[in-house]
């Protein structure tokens, strides 16, 4: 008979041993084959000259390309693709906040987040790109190899080709899968939004083009100890790498066995909705706001940019109120690093519940929310000294979609208990069970990527 871990197991990486030694020797390649950090770091300041954006707020009903739709209210690009901006009709029986509307984007194409490798001197080296999103606070940031959606890459918008794309659609040749899984984005955001999240390794001589570089993971590790250098899709990316340390199988099924039971327990009705119907949210034509002032708002931009397939663009974006907090609270036990993990529920994600950080949340918020909704163990994270915080930076995430949305990562280290009968919704998971589960889709959040990310680039930290 066959177990619930063999069935969920993918086919197995070639040599899958071998990569994992072969990451673990570039993790601790600190400067890399190819150029130092301080090449590294003029290389990026000459292409944040070049590569720029310039963004400027336009109400929602003078976007040139889109329109609102007369019927619904949605608010949709001309073209039917990219995305809409809708509504969203959410119930949670037993929540804190058992109901509510929202505007949400509906992305429901999949697009392609992939990093290239290639060995330089025996050492891995991940071909990485300074590319510049209308939502970043600071213009340029370090992504992947391609990050694109399936519009921008089918060049909906008549723009220029996606450098690189071929290696990610064309298996042909030399190229090798090091990780190819669909993940899941905001679930808050979002109504059901995944991308592929993809690692191809070659061995034939790659053009290094404007713009882009060959780093170690040793050195984008020690750059994501910079604050805002790191964009969130080579943080996802970035995670699902397959480093070594298999996890007992009889604690897989365990872990598995309780995320189907948080699942099946909560109950999470979302239905697409007219924007126009949405309660509790003003719409003026220029924008769309929470009548609270909390949450986000829904904007309109107009962008001029260079060192983009297309120059300039208009779009709705979702700004976020206030500065987030993404907490980890981890620990040893038997030796090995555990992370509090939380089966949380998000009505966009595409199946009820997703492993989270053990806190989420901005906590501004809190202010218009029931005292039921205030998350557990922040105090546990907003009160740590210095001695106990193992990282601490502020990143961004998304900026293809989301205006300024910045969110404190934080992991620090504790020695509380949990008991079970009483926080059910929270457990302790060792670092290889998540590294484990993200070699499947949908079971780690974006939040909790980006620290599995952060984790790794701890030396003497995370256990690998």
């Amino acid at each position: 008979m066959t177990d619930a871990t063999t069935m969920l197991a993918p086919p197995p990486v070639d040599d899958e041993p071998a990569i994992a030694e072969r990451i673990a020797k570039s993790v601790s390649c600190a400067d890399g084959k190819v150029l130092g950090l301080d090449e590294f770091h003029r290389w990026f300041a000459a292409c944040a000259e070049r590569n720029y954006t310039a963004v400027e707020r336009v109400p929602l009903d003078e976007l040139t390309g889109w329109s609102t739709h007369p019927v619904t209210g949605n608010i949709v690009h001309d073209s039917g693709k990219f995305f809409t901006v809708e509504g969203l009709d959410v119930r949670m029986p037993d929540a804190a906040v058992p109901s509510w509307t929202q505007p949400i984007i509906n992305q429901p194409e999949i697009g392609i987040l992939g990093i290239l490798v290639k060995e330089f001197d025996g050492v891995l080296h991940c071909l990485m790109q300074a590319k510049v999103e209308p939502g970043n606070r600071n213009g340029v940031q370090l992504s992947p190899t391609v990050q694109a959606t399936r519009s921008n890459y089918t060049r909906v918008h008549h723009g220029k080709p996606v450098p690189y794309l071929e290696y990610f659609r064309d298996r042909s040749g030399d190229r090798r899968v090091v990780a190819d899984v669909r993940q899941s984005e905001q679930g808050s955001w979002f109504h059901h939004k995944r991308n592929r999240n993809m690692i191809i390794e070659v061995s034939s001589e790659v053009e290094v083009l404007d713009g882009f570089c060959w780093l170690s993971l040793g050195q984008v590790h020690a750059l994501l100890h910079e604050e805002d250098v790191v964009n969130m899709d080579a943080r996802t990316v970035l995670s699902c790498l397959p480093f070594a340390g298999a996890p007992d199988s009889s604690r897989m099924r365990d872990l598995l066995a309780w995320i189907t039971e948080a699942r099946t327990r909560n109950d999470v009705y979302a239905d697409r909705i007219p924007l126009n119907e949405v309660t509790g949210w003003q719409r003026d034509g220029t924008s769309i706001r929470h009548e609270s002032g909390k949450f986000f708002n829904v904007i309109g931009v107009d962008v001029r940019a260079g060192g983009r397939e297309v120059r300039r663009w208009c779009q709705p974006m979702i700004e976020p109120i206030g500065i987030g907090v993404v907490g980890m609270l981890v620990k040893r036990i038997d030796g090995v690093l555990h992370c509090l993990m939380h089966a949380r529920v998000e009505p966009g994600y595409v199946d009820v519940v997703e492993l989270a950080p053990t806190v989420q949340c901005t906590p501004e918020n809190f202010t218009v929310l029931p005292a039921a909704a205030h998350p557990p163990f922040l105090g546990e994270i907003l009160g740590a000294g210095p001695a106990r915080i193992r990282y601490d930076n502020l990143l961004s995430e998304e900026g293809g979609r989301f205006h300024h949305a910045l969110n404190r990562y934080v992991v620090v280290e504790t020695g509380i208990d949990v008991p079970p009968e009483q926080f059910p919704e929270y457990r302790w998971v060792s670092l290889p069970q998540l590294t484990d589960l993200l070699r499947h889709s949908h079971y780690v959040n974006i939040q909790a990527r980006s620290i599995v990310a952060c984790l790794h680039s701890l030396q003497g930290t995370a256990n690998r």
